[in-house]
């Protein structure tokens, strides 16, 4: 039979192994589980609040009518020709084609992780977008005749907002560390910031479709590049 003082010496060195390995693991893994964090946990959670929100009650919140008949009142002829025409950027005049060079760019020079990434991150958006849409069922707000009348399918999350998200998050983790990185955040945030706006200004989706759109895309993006690692460059298959 052990000992009380055998049985804790037994087992005293292997947790004191296992502590140091423990502590190694989350003195080198750090970053990662940081970003794990910040840009999945803390994005998500706030995209369920806001579906839980308006699951319960369709109209969502107070802010969402105000912005939107604040943003109705700066409307003018100027304003309206620029959102009817910037917004196609965020799918099919804009997100789309620019994909679809990088995408070419990527093979061409066989980063084959970063080409995974990018085609998991958008056509990954993509899907979700619907699947929510499918799920929540939101009505698109109509409190005037908007000037985009193509506008169709439900509203929550927004397809333009996460199209346009996901093609910068994408962008933000593939030049990241690079002279590239700066430009990418600058010129990619204010193309999804006037994204969102149009959808707004031209009353095709409330302010928390736009939001919910930011927050499941940035929690995809950083998500699939913690499991895709796209800075592995040149990558071979047998690495995966």
């Amino acid at each position: 039979m052990l000992e009380p003082d055998s049985f804790r010496f037994g087992f005293r060195k292997p947790a004191q192994a296992f502590l140091g390995f423990f502590k190694g693991l989350l003195g080198s893994r750090w970053p990662s589980l940081l970003m794990l964090l910040l840009g999945v946990y803390l994005p998500l959670l706030g995209f369920e609040t806001l579906a839980l929100k308006i699951g319960n009650y369709e109209s969502g919140f107070p802010w969402d009518v105000a912005i939107l008949l604040y943003l109705h009142k700066t409307a003018n002829p100027h304003l309206d020709l620029f959102a009817s025409t910037f917004t196609k950027l965020g799918v099919y005049w804009g997100v789309f084609p620019f994909a679809v060079v990088l995408g070419v760019i990527l093979l061409r020079q066989r980063q084959w992780r970063s080409l995974a990434y990018l085609l998991t991150t958008l056509l990954g958006s993509s899907a979700i977008n619907l699947a929510a849409k499918g799920m929540m069922q939101r009505i698109r707000p109509h409190l005037w005749e908007s000037l985009y009348p193509a506008a169709s399918g439900f509203a929550f999350p927004s397809g333009h907002a996460m199209s346009s998200m996901s093609l910068v998050a994408a962008l933000v983790v593939l030049t990241w560390g690079s002279r590239w990185q700066r430009w990418v955040l600058t010129v990619g945030g204010l193309f999804v910031v006037a994204i969102g706006w149009t959808r707004i200004y031209l009353g095709v989706h409330y302010p928390s479709d736009i939001l919910a759109g930011w927050l499941v895309s940035i929690g995809w993006a950083v998500g699939v590049s913690l499991i895709v690692r796209p800075h592995l460059r040149r990558a071979s298959v047998d690495s995966l």
